[in-house]
């Protein structure tokens, strides 16, 4: 029954097949603000859940404009290209992050994160 205002980023958990797409499989996570997070809501809806994310070390790219899947697929690619074979980090996943409202047009921000092993 709490209203929250939307946060930024919008981080989706993102499951790339052996080919680079991804599967249709995703998770979505939202921040909760600072002024919640010592005593969280308790959502309504079963299928929301709240997790608590521990400090990473990530490796990331940014890039603009209205982001969709292609585009996160492509800027994973070029992170992986620029990382190399030497650099560890989890494959099985990576987060896609947009930071604007989707009525911003211009000076958009988009990340693409690899989280280090």
């Amino acid at each position: 029954g709490l209203g929250m205002g939307m946060t930024a980023p919008v981080s989706i958990t993102a499951f790339p097949a052996e080919d680079g797409s991804l599967q249709q499989k995703v998770k979505v996570s939202l921040r909760i603000p600072s002024s919640f997070q010592a005593n969280p809501p308790c959502p309504s809806d079963q299928s929301i859940k709240i997790e608590e994310r521990q400090g990473m070390t990530i490796y990331s790219t940014q890039f603009g404009g209205y982001a969709k899947e292609v585009d996160y697929v492509n800027y994973a690619a070029k992170l992986k290209s620029a990382l190399g074979s030497e650099v560890a980090y989890h494959k099985d996943f990576y987060f896609c992050n947009g930071y604007d409202p989707p009525m911003k047009p211009y000076g958009r921000r988009n990340e693409v994160w690899f989280v280090k092993e």
